[in-house]
């Protein structure tokens, strides 16, 4: 059930940028400067460090690593596009859910506190509330409104 959940939320992140131009999706709407294009990214990382690094223990490159620039994830760099971030969000999703394939909720994270049970929870609170920033910040872009 938990999976299921957070398969929902997941499903719909990359709908929120569906027919955004890039310069719409990366553009700062709100003072603390998130961009709807940043939130997809984030959301890609954070899968990747619960799911891959933290739970199963692999050891993938940190991107955390500068502490003067402590959100690297929500950066687009140049190169990047809507598609392409997007297809990183969908591949570290499809990661995740390798990951975890067949894990029993109650097994803990290598090394960690954190039970399957729990980093699901946390994920799905996680991408529900920046889906919340991002149907304010597509509304402000384009007028668009829920999905």
């Amino acid at each position: 059930m938990l999976v299921g959940w957070l398969d929902y939320q997941r499903e719909t992140v990359p709908a929120k940028v569906e027919g955004v131009t890039l310069e719409d999706a990366v553009r700062p709407l709100v003072p603390s400067g998130t961009t709807l294009l940043g939130l997809v990214k984030h959301l890609a990382y954070v899968e990747r460090y619960w799911f891959r690094m933290m739970f199963v223990g692999q050891r993938l490159p940190d991107i955390w690593t500068d502490p003067n620039d402590p959100d690297p994830e929500f950066r687009i760099e140049p190169g990047e596009t809507v598609d392409s971030v997007v297809a990183l969000y969908r591949d570290e999703v499809a990661a995740a859910r390798t990951a975890i394939d067949g894990a029993n909720l109650d097994r803990v994270a290598v090394g960690r506190p954190f039970s399957l049970r729990w980093i699901l929870c946390h994920m799905i609170e996680e991408t529900a509330r920046h889906l919340g920033h991002m149907d304010i910040l597509r509304e402000l872009i384009d007028g668009a409104v829920g999905t």
